[in-house]
């Protein structure tokens, strides 16, 4: 039965015992599926209420979570933060990980389509999961479950800061339509005294960004930055 398979994901997965399946089932309940089954069950709710409500809940806690441990960080770095854990792509990872996309229920035209699959309806299957939990268990075994789904991957370092500049450039530059962007290591280490590699991001061949770091990947995101500073100014 549908609410069993939900149940029994939620305990073995996460060791939480659900006490009012409701919220649940409309949690995993697709606009589609109700639409197609209306006639057979005329009260079906499907999940774009409760997903608004995880949504702010998620948005609680784990702004809690980041201020309270992250303290050096200023009120803007702070709200990037946020964005970049609860971000659409960022939550229907999560989704997957849960096992949560093989339970939702879907109306045959979004199964043939590959709904399933889809970044936005896994986001917002995330957030409706976090709504239901809330509504039957509260805050606390919100805090339970993102112990175990988001707050390992903050601690890991899979949301970096840095990232910012090079998704930010690459979104601004193809607001015009294709691009051609590409990063060049021009120095690399020579001594003990010479410690950084300087990279060059170059659009479609001419270069717009310098910039230098003790590895890679910082230095690239400079020279994203200098290539943004250079397109803002």
């Amino acid at each position: 039965m549908f609410i069993d398979d939900i149940k029994a994901l939620l305990k073995e997965r996460f060791d939480l015992t659900l006490k009012n399946p409701t919220p649940y089932v409309t949690a995993f309940t697709h606009s589609s599926y109700a639409n197609e089954n209306r006639r057979q069950q005329p009260d079906i709710q499907y999940n774009e209420r409760i997903e608004f409500l995880g949504d702010a809940v998620l948005e609680l806690t784990v702004s809690t979570y980041i201020y309270q441990n992250y303290p050096q960080l200023p009120e803007g770095k702070l709200s990037r933060f946020r964005s970049l854990i609860v971000c659409e792509d960022s939550l229907a990872k999560r989704c997957k990980e849960c096992g949560f996309d093989h339970l939702i229920r879907l109306g045959h035209g979004e199964e043939q389509s590959g709904a399933r699959n889809r970044p936005s309806l896994l986001c917002d299957l995330f957030e409706s999961v976090v709504g239901a939990i809330y509504l039957d268990l509260g805050l606390d075994a919100v805090e339970q479950f993102l112990t175990q789904t988001i707050y390992p991957k903050i601690e890991n370092g899979e949301f970096d800061l840095t990232s910012d500049y090079k998704t930010a450039l690459q979104e601004e530059l193809q607001k015009n339509g294709k691009i051609d962007l590409n990063y060049q290591t021009i120095e690399e280490p020579s001594s003990e005294n010479h410690q950084q590699f300087t990279v060059e991001v170059a659009l479609f061949g001419e270069v717009i960004g310098t910039g230098s770091g003790h590895n890679k990947k910082e230095a690239e995101q400079k020279a994203a930055a200098k290539a943004l500073k250079q397109l803002d100014a």
